[in-house]
């Protein structure tokens, strides 16, 4: 694989010409390509397969930067509890996409993923030693962000991501390709299937890609061959063009499922809080704009979120989601960008208690039945 430009001047973008990235082909999917062949992307990123019983369990995790401590530790408690599935499939975005591949190697990998998040190593890696002076397209350096996953993504997660990918299961990561203004979908499994430096190496990339929030982090740039000819790509957070995915969105738009995705049971965990917050906002141009962001984000997140629960409602597919609730708003999304040590611990303890808890997985939105339950044909289902 080439290696990862980075000069300040970079190289033609692909445009809409098909680009693949030299050694890894076929690791990675855009709304372009799942355009082409529903039938395609279904089996390729979607649909896993035979093997893993009668129903299969599909996670989706959203961004929400250091609100992610929420993610991590709902996982956790969701092994204590006993009630974690082995999900077949799962998904993620910004800090989601940092979870993920925890979330989808299993149970044993919770200590590595609780000390990725309450080890202190967010607050060494993004404080004031992160700054990037105006070196960088952010305010802090790339090598603050690589500091903070790096240390966690190594040969043997690869090793194990190969295994499970194996198996038929599928771990997908979102960012957004910046030139096309469009979320690429990577399918990091088949990633780890290749084995190798060049492997570790485009994995951890596509990590910080997905988490590289526009301004704070400089954007990642891969290099790629289209018709022959070496290009390169922008790639930013994933949230900013899909702020969490379950499926491509092809898929979800199809009035026919596959006889496999008829047997799915989803959840979302959104590390954010969902819920509006009223109170008044200071007339400060900073204020505004903080303020600004987080509704941005608020409603974003919902929309986003509507459109999952419309699909599963129009399949009779389970779905259950986890946010963080309304009381936890001031240490949350007005803290999003807060990577205090003590506070995502408090944030990560708080979600284990409340995953270990019957409840934990509530549906997507108020349902029409007296006790506020899931309707009777998808309850019966899980």
């Amino acid at each position: 694989m080439p290696p990862r430009p980075r000069a300040h001047n970079r190289l033609d973008a692909p445009g809409r010409r098909a680009a693949q990235i030299p050694g890894f082909e076929d690791v990675r999917l855009s709304p372009e390509d799942a355009g082409a062949s529903v039938e395609a992307t279904a089996e390729q990123f979607a649909l896993p397969r035979s093997g893993l019983g009668r129903h299969y369990d599909v996670l989706a995790i959203s961004g929400g930067a250091a609100g992610g401590a929420f993610g991590a530790g709902a996982l956790v408690g969701l092994t204590r509890s006993g009630r974690r599935p082995e999900f077949a499939l799962v998904t993620g975005v910004s800090t989601g996409a940092l979870i993920a591949p925890f979330a989808f190697l299993g149970p044993a990998w919770d200590g590595r993923m609780r000390e990725a998040y309450t080890g202190g190593h967010a607050a060494n890696s993004l404080g004031i030693a992160g700054f990037s002076a105006g070196r960088e397209p952010g305010l802090l350096r790339s090598e603050a962000l690589e500091r903070l996953i790096y240390p966690f993504i190594d040969d043997a997660l690869l090793e194990a991501t190969a295994e499970q990918h194996a198996r038929g299961r599928r771990l997908l990561v979102a960012t957004t390709d910046l030139d096309r203004q469009s979320p690429c979908i990577w399918d990091m499994g088949a990633i780890a299937a290749r084995g190798g430096p060049e492997a570790t190496r485009l994995f951890r990339d596509v990590l910080a890609a997905s988490a590289s929030l526009p301004g704070l982090f400089p954007p990642r740039r891969f290099a790629v061959e289209a018709d022959g000819v070496a290009c390169e790509e922008m790639h930013v957070d994933g949230g900013v063009s899909a702020p969490l995915f379950v499926l491509p969105e092809t898929l979800l738009r199809q009035r026919e499922l596959g006889q496999g995705m008829r047997r799915a049971r989803l959840h979302v965990i959104v590390n954010m809080v969902l819920d509006p917050e009223p109170r008044t906002t200071p007339p400060g141009v900073g204020q505004i704009l903080v303020r600004s962001f987080d509704t941005l984000l608020r409603v974003s997140y919902r929309q986003a979120l509507s459109v999952v629960a419309t699909f599963c409602a129009a399949h009779a597919l389970p779905l259950g989601v986890a946010s963080i609730p309304p009381s936890a708003a001031a240490t949350a999304n007005g803290a999003m960008l807060n990577f205090d040590t003590s506070a995502m611990g408090r944030m990560f303890d708080a979600a284990a208690v409340a995953a270990e808890a019957e409840g934990f997985w509530r549906p997507a939105f108020p349902w029409p039945d007296a006790d506020g339950g899931l309707p009777p044909l998808i309850a019966a289902r899980i």
